[in-house]
């Protein structure tokens, strides 16, 4: 029984990993790159919606500076744009009417430094995921002894194991995060 709970333990904590992992493809290391902008939410008047942006059109990085959005409907430039401006990231693009061009400027030191305070905060937000993963799953582990499904050296085992299976992914969050820093920091 506590081996169940212990795979789902670790399913619940690899999907904050993998969040973790699409913020950080959100954040400018100065290169272009298509994932910079491709959840991008774009709320396309023609069609009533929201949609992230690599729904809307194709994505390119044809040079390290610069991004050109072709999109299929050619209607949603003006939505593009304005989400591209709006989305937080610094971004001016252009429309010819037929692509947005989206150039990337270099990263001055101080927008380094405050994309690694932004870094920051996703890895603790990842933390935070973690440490609750944590507490939800000890908290069925006492709760599972509590009412005699388990012994108390079972329940003792398995909390145990939740706080290998946290410390683990929390290292995984902070190799992350430095590698992230590093490729950030990098001129």
């Amino acid at each position: 029984m506590t081996e169940d709970y212990l795979k789902e333990l670790q399913a619940d904590m690899d999907k904050a990993i993998e969040a973790l992992r699409r913020e950080m493809t959100g954040i400018r290391t100065g290169r272009a790159t298509p994932a910079l902008i491709e959840n991008v939410q774009v709320e396309v008047a023609t069609y009533g919606s929201t949609m992230p942006l690599r729904q809307l059109g194709n994505i390119a990085a044809p040079d390290p500076r610069l991004l050109i959005v072709n999109p299929w409907d050619k209607s949603t430039l003006g939505d593009i744009d304005r989400a591209i401006r709006s989305s937080g990231l610094g971004l001016n693009p252009t429309s010819d009417g037929q692509v947005v061009k989206v150039p990337i400027p270099a990263l001055t030191n101080d927008r380094r430094k405050d994309m690694v305070k932004v870094l920051g905060r996703h890895a603790e937000d990842a933390r935070i995921r973690i440490r609750g993963v944590r507490r939800e799953y000890n908290e069925i582990f006492k709760t599972l002894a509590d009412e005699k499904d388990i012994t108390e050296d079972e329940r003792d085992r398995a909390i145990e194991k939740v706080q290998k299976a946290t410390d683990s992914h929390v290292k995984k969050v902070d190799e992350i995060a430095a590698s992230k820093e590093k490729e950030i920091l990098e001129i």
